[in-house]
């Protein structure tokens, strides 16, 4: 499958996710030349520069971004991010003129406050972007697109005609600016995994390579995992498949006692990964948090990392429910991914 048809796949591969009113809906993703943007649900966007069309990777790429959530009273804040070790100063520079600088740790940057701004709308206005470190070249990102990335953003949190606009500016007071939506709840079952659970029984594994359709795959690759979700209960993923980068399993539900134990497939309220329908879901280099009762998938576009989608689930004692989601659909050296969904996670008695 090649690289764009991939993304396309990846981002769009849960629309089949089961139906009802709380089904998540991601956002999605606009690219304008050489940058790319994404709101999330809390109406929070953000613009990623990419490398130019063609271009050639450099020793040490430099990423830069654009935040702001929703609301009248949020603030746009500029970010940058490299390959680094240790402090560093961070000049940017539009058009030849220094608009904004601070102090780096690590090769993460923030400028936030009135300077953010600033250098926000001269970032999408100007022809040129230097960052600096001292007299030291860091980086060149693109600003071709950056205007209409940020103009796009003014329209999705309903900033349009109003003071608060970075690019679609207008008299409006902050009054009539959207406000941000509530966050969706998703109350955590807690999870101990001590004990741990018992080793699979031969028959268990025939019938269960047979009920995911992965007897095959399972000969073949690591042993599958076996995780303690509540007595009698546990979470198991089944090996389905491999590449280069990606691994695929299908996450069961396993309930019973060793070696008579039934199997049904997890249900999730939005559908991860390579899922083919809500009978068959399937995980993308998958992970298992119990201390958090977090489940990860994270599909990559190619090896490096720069492209792809993943989603992050939480168990509530019945099913997985979409607590993060991030996506970036451009193989472009963005390697920070924008969030396209956010819930907010309490705890629940058990």
């Amino acid at each position: 499958m090649g690289a764009r048809n991939f993304l396309l796949a990846v981002i769009a591969c849960s629309a089949s996710a089961s139906a009802g009113a709380q089904t998540p809906k991601p956002g999605s993703l606009e690219t304008y030349k050489d940058w790319t943007i994404g709101c999330d649900n809390r109406g929070r966007c953000e613009a990623v520069s990419l490398l130019a069309e063609g271009g050639n990777w450099p020793d040490n790429p430099l990423m830069v971004g654009i935040r702001r959530d929703a609301g009248p009273d949020a603030a746009p804040e500029v970010w940058a991010s490299r390959d680094a070790r240790g402090p560093a100063e961070y000049s940017f520079i539009v058009d030849g003129r220094k608009v904004a600088s601070t102090t780096g740790m690590d090769g993460e940057a923030k400028i936030s406050g009135p300077q953010a701004s600033a250098l926000a709308v001269a970032m999408a206005r100007g022809f040129s972007l230097e960052i600096r470190s001292g007299a030291k070249m860091l980086g060149r990102p693109s600003l071709a697109g950056s205007g209409a990335a940020l103009r796009y953003m003014d329209a999705q949190q309903g900033r349009a005609g109003t003071v608060t606009a970075l690019i679609a500016t207008g008299p409006l007071g902050v009054n009539v600016v959207r406000r941000a939506p509530p966050s969706p709840t998703i109350k955590r079952f807690p999870v101990f995994p001590e004990p741990a659970p018992v080793a699979f029984w031969r028959e268990e594994l025939t019938a269960l390579g047979s009920f995911t359709g992965c007897a095959e795959e399972m000969r073949s690759a690591q042993p599958l995992e076996q995780h303690r979700l509540a007595k009698g209960e546990e979470l198991v993923l089944v090996p389905c498949g491999s590449g280069a980068y990606n691994f695929t399993a299908v996450p069961v539900i396993a309930t019973g006692v060793a070696g008579r134990r039934t199997f049904r497939f997890a249900a999730f309220d939005y559908l991860p990964g390579w899922s083919e329908g809500a009978r068959h879901p399937m995980l993308v280099n998958a992970s298992w948090s119990p201390e958090r009762s977090r489940l990860e998938s994270r599909a990559k576009g190619r090896g490096i990392g720069d492209c792809g989608g993943s989603e992050s689930y939480v168990w509530d004692g019945v099913r997985f429910r979409l607590a993060e989601a991030t996506a970036m659909g451009e193989c472009r050296g963005a390697w920070r991914w924008i969030t396209t969904w956010s819930a907010r996670v309490v705890e629940r008695d058990r």
